[in-house]
């Protein structure tokens, strides 16, 4: 993997989250982008430096949820 590939996979994750304008599971964006986690996690913190991300934590029982959405919208 390199800064080239995150940031292809970084515009994946973009236009997932824009596609519907909602929080996502973490597990929802896996699932769509088909990213492996390695790739989604680096796409996800390019995502968040630029400021394009919010990040939700919370716990449900034994488990952390992460919930993403956009932070800005174009359009």
């Amino acid at each position: 993997m390199n800064v080239q590939t995150i940031g292809e996979n970084a515009g994946i994750v973009y236009r997932v989250l824009a596609s519907e304008h909602r929080e996502w599971s973490y597990s929802e964006v896996k699932e769509k982008t088909g990213l492996p986690d390695r790739e989604l996690n680096a796409a996800i913190g390019w995502l968040a430096r630029e400021g394009k991300l919010g990040i939700e934590e919370t716990k449900a029982g034994r488990r952390n949820l992460i919930y993403l959405t956009l932070s800005c919208y174009n359009g």
